[in-house]
């Protein structure tokens, strides 16, 4: 091969074969007056007065569910953020603010609501998991089948528009050191941008649509790597060392590998990324809220820890800007990470064979349905 091809061959990420594949859509819309007043039975001010609602939109929910074949289809009206990993054993936990879902896409099948008849919701969530083997490869086809089957879900209810905000989330995830762990083998990725896939099999997304896409990386927080640093028990801030000095390893391989949309999040908080159209930091209870712009230049790096309190484990975010994908495709980005990470995992003496450094890189699209005509 000349060194002008080998110049130009588009770079390929290369994920150990046993990642754990996620795809699944949430569809959103607005619990109006006018919703509840044709679908409402029970008096206003009763207790259980929404029933009536929550159970003719799931009940038409889960029909159309088993119309489409989709086996993982959720009702939710309790205004909780929904997260989805994957897991062995199907389960579903609540906190204040999130509803997790973990479960396994080759087997598991679950049609279930999630409300309370006497809470008005500000919003209806719909969830739709993917299930099968082949995640990626089917995930156009579940896209415009999700897609179908909402634009049913709002025929069949004869009240105009519901204003669907249709979000696509993917992600795989993997240990970054499973190779010296396991010795697995790896497949090749581009990692090709949502509508470039998707348009390769004929399912077109409008121009509207918004894409986001990053990667989060989960440190464990061990004994043996917190005693790389002085901490003082008796200090009002005893573990500002320790956070200074994992704060200095991130930002030192982050800018040697020319990653600079980034934090370090070790407050205890879940960081949350969402599209914005300028950056925004906040707090929201128990969620870290990151926003970003992927079309403006890289704002910097940010860490964000509580020095009173040792947290369990330690994320990283790394958001990818129009700067970070070559040829449609972000392989390139996550080898960057890559190498980051496992330069800062050396700097604070991680041992590869048993560490475990947690790699979950995020594809993201969010647009308004009736939008699929512009």
């Amino acid at each position: 091969m000349s060194i002008i091809r080998k110049r130009t061959a588009p770079q390929k990420a290369y994920i150990p074969v046993n990642a754990r594949d996620n795809h699944y859509l949430l569809a959103e819309f607005p619990l109006t007056d006018r919703l509840i007043k044709a679908l409402q039975t029970q008096p206003s001010k009763v207790e259980g007065e929404y029933e009536s609602v929550y159970q003719t939109l799931s009940a038409k929910l889960f029909e159309l569910g088993q119309h489409y074949e989709i086996t993982n289809a959720l009702f939710i009206a309790n205004d909780k953020l929904a997260r989805v990993r994957y897991s062995q054993e199907m389960h579903q936990w609540q906190t204040n603010q999130q509803i997790l879902f973990y479960y396994n896409p080759s087997y598991h099948q679950l049609q279930k609501s999630f409300y309370d008849a006497s809470y008005r919701a500000e919003k209806i969530t719909l969830l739709f998991l993917a299930t099968g083997s082949d995640i990626r490869v089917n995930a156009a086809s579940f896209h415009a089948k999700v897609s179908q089957l909402l634009l049913e879900f709002e025929a069949a209810l004869n009240l105009g528009s519901l204003n669907f905000r249709l979000r696509d989330h993917q992600h795989l995830t993997y240990d970054l050191f499973e190779k010296q762990k396991s010795g697995a083998d790896s497949k090749a990725h581009k990692l090709r941008t949502i509508n470039v896939r998707y348009a390769s099999q004929n399912v077109e997304l409008p121009a509207s649509q918004r894409q986001m896409t990053y990667a989060t990386i989960n440190i464990p927080v061990k004994s043996d790597l917190v005693n790389l640093a002085d901490i003082d028990p008796s200090s009002d801030d005893p573990y500002n060392p320790f956070y200074t000095l994992i704060t200095d390893a991130f930002s030192n391989a982050a800018q040697r590998f020319n990653l600079n949309n980034g934090a370090l999040i070790a407050n205890g908080l879940i960081p949350i990324v969402r599209c914005n159209e300028h950056e925004t930091v906040s707090r929201v209870g128990e969620l870290q809220m990151l926003g970003y712009n992927p079309e403006l230049s890289p704002c910097g790096l940010m860490s964000k820890w509580d020095a009173r309190h040792l947290v369990d484990h330690i994320q990283l975010v790394f958001v990818a800007t129009k700067d970070n994908q070559t040829d449609s495709a972000h392989a390139k980005f996550l080898n960057q990470i890559e190498m980051a990470v496992k330069q800062m995992a050396q700097t604070l003496a991680f041992d590869p064979k048993h560490d475990e450094v947690t790699v979950r890189f995020h594809q993201h699209i969010a647009y308004n349905l009736s939008a699929r005509s512009d």
